[in-house]
């Protein structure tokens, strides 16, 4: 559980940094279409009935998967920068879903 415990925290870190980027008014377009092509594979990838266990079994897996499909359907100028942080919020917003979570 102490992997778990630890991802989350990654998870949340990230989620406060993206978080602070949707306060420009110029980003806040794009990254918010990054975060549903990411919560949209999460989805597809995980389902709705799932573990954090699971979930992070499926992080672990994610940079691949994500690049693709960011790239695929909603690539910007410059979006690789900050690709990691739309992945961890997509994560920690996700994980609210999962049947042990608990914050």
């Amino acid at each position: 559980m102490l992997a778990v415990d630890t991802i989350r925290q990654e998870w949340g870190r990230g989620n406060r940094r993206f978080e602070e980027l949707l306060r420009d008014p110029v980003a806040r377009p794009r990254l918010l279409a990054q975060l549903e092509v990411v919560t949209d594979e999460l989805r597809k990838r995980v389902g709705e009935t799932f573990t954090l266990d699971e979930l992070a079994a499926t992080y672990a897996k994610a940079d691949a998967w994500v690049h693709a499909a960011v790239e695929e359907r909603a690539a910007t100028p410059g979006w690789p920068r900050t690709l990691a942080l739309v992945q961890d919020a997509a994560f920690h917003r996700y994980q609210r879903g999962a049947n042990d979570y608990r914050p």
